[in-house]
């Protein structure tokens, strides 16, 4: 059985996925998550398959097996490139859509091991950590990270919200581990993922020490309710060949009295243990390597389907639509160039783990969040009320007037249906409901963007700017 079979087989496991107040019995087979994971099936049998098994995999330390690129740990410059180049393989597979192979997550789990040894928590945090990323990759499971409070008073830590239950905190220890209560937001991809680690962004003060906790379960711990938004998928793929393909679905996790096993708890109750994960540099590098990566990918895309657009219509000569399109292309060669960067200004931490230049890559992160709502907004522009004028289903052209159709939709260089089928593309980039959902979690993935540029600009060297400027000002005339 091949390794998408088995994934297929293996989330039929009986957990509690939540939509529209209904639990899904079998997720790979609903049509809400049936092609998402039939994708997901197809993309990790490319990681045995002869011709990219080698880009997509390397053989583990043991020699025993080959492992999904996202949990190596790069000891050299040349094992960045091979990590850029397995992101953006799966990447391009899906157009930059869809993270379903959990390669973010996986790259936060992999840096978390990286640097198990060297912040400084303890040898039970390292050997649980250690078994626990041998577990994940050697079986090559698919994961996701629960890392956000629920939003029910961001004004307040959750030691000062009276009477309130929302926030995941420890509520009993026992001989076999402990047990959680509370919910954690932002699990993307969690119906389809194998296991759920929780990690914390958010701020955590000594007051908080039963919030202060990292763990993981695998999904079908009982107990644990992944709950969905409504869903953006429609069957007609022809018609939507966007949103009925990929559903990177969004969840809450909500855990009602779960016990968690002591080998699967990293940190019990300790804010400053959890204060020192925050602030290790490898996951965040190595994550952040990889949302690079794939928003190059979805840049990429967007000019190619502006420039497909603007020919399919003969406006490509037009000044101010040359003006968009150029701006499309700064775009993405500006992040190529930033990428490229941060992988040849890259260097070793502890002991020979090689990370890409964090300011670097903090500078792609924050222009990233500016120019995908950006480059939408330009194939709104130059597709204009195109967008809007198109039969509802390509059956039309089969219909009726369909001969009608053939003769009035064509394009200056495409005949009707296949023009038709350009547009429709289009309009479920920038469009329809997965449209909103892309572009705001490309403005916020990282948080708050003007937040993120305000710690860029505070945390940069700005002396070595104003050395000249002192300099000038303090010479005096001759």
């Amino acid at each position: 059985m091949n390794l998408g079979e088995q994934y297929l087989q293996r989330i039929n496991d009986g957990r509690k996925v939540w939509l529209r107040n209904q639990v899904i019995d079998h997720v790979a087979k609903h049509p809400v998550f049936a092609e998402t994971t039939r994708t997901i099936a197809d993309l990790l049998n490319k990681q045995t398959t002869p011709e990219t098994c080698e880009e997509l995999s390397y053989t583990n330390q043991d020699n025993t097996s080959r492992t999904n690129m996202a949990f190596l740990v790069p000891r050299s410059i040349e094992d960045l490139f091979r990590r850029h180049n397995a992101f953006k393989y799966y990447a391009n597979a899906t157009f930059g859509v869809t993270d379903g192979l959990s390669q973010y997550a996986r790259s936060v789990l992999t840096g978390h091991y990286a640097s198990r040894n060297f912040i400084g928590i303890g040898n039970h945090y390292s050997r649980k950590l250690e078994a626990y990323y041998k577990l994940v990759s050697e079986n090559d499971l698919l994961c996701t990270i629960a890392s956000h409070d629920p939003q029910e008073n961001r004004s307040h830590l959750p030691s000062k919200l009276d009477g309130s239950d929302s926030r995941l905190r420890v509520v009993n220890e026992t001989k076999e581990g402990i047990i959680v209560r509370g919910a954690r937001m932002a699990a993307a991809n969690a119906p389809y993922v194998d296991e759920i680690l929780i990690s914390f962004y958010d701020p955590r003060s000594r007051e908080d020490q039963h919030h202060g906790s990292m763990f993981a379960v695998a999904a079908h711990t009982p107990g644990v309710h992944i709950v969905c938004r409504d869903s953006f998928v429609t069957k007609e793929i022809e018609n939507h060949p966007l949103s009925g393909r990929y559903e990177d679905m969004d969840s809450v996790i909500i855990f009602d009295d779960v016990l968690v096993p002591w080998e699967r708890v990293f940190i019990a109750s300790d804010p400053e243990a959890i204060k020192k994960v925050q602030q290790d540099p490898v996951a965040a590098a190595l994550a952040q390597h990889q949302s690079v990566v794939r928003l190059l990918s979805n840049l990429e895309f967007i000019a190619a389907v502006g420039h497909a657009l603007t020919s399919a219509s003969e406006v490509k000569t037009l000044l101010h639509v040359q003006e968009k399109m150029g701006e499309l292309i700064i775009q993405l060669e500006a992040i190529k160039g930033l990428l490229l960067s941060a992988e040849h200004r890259s260097s070793p931490i502890y002991e020979n783990i090689w990370l890409p230049d964090e300011r670097t890559l903090h500078t792609a992160r924050n222009l990233g969040a500016r120019f995908y709502p950006r480059s939408i907004e330009i194939l709104q522009q130059v597709g204009s009320d195109t967008l809007l004028q198109n039969p509802a289903t390509l059956e039309e052209f089969n219909g009726p007037i369909g001969h009608l159709l053939r003769n009035y939709y064509r394009g200056a260089d495409r005949e009707a249906l296949e023009r038709t089928k350009l547009i429709k593309l289009a309009w479920d980039l920038v469009g329809s409901p997965l449209a909103t959902r892309r572009k705001i979690q490309e403005q916020f993935f990282w948080g708050d963007p003007v937040q993120a540029l305000a710690v860029q600009y505070e945390n940069y060297p700005k002396e070595s700017l104003t050395e000249a400027v002192w300099k000038l000002v303090e010479t005096k005339s001759r």
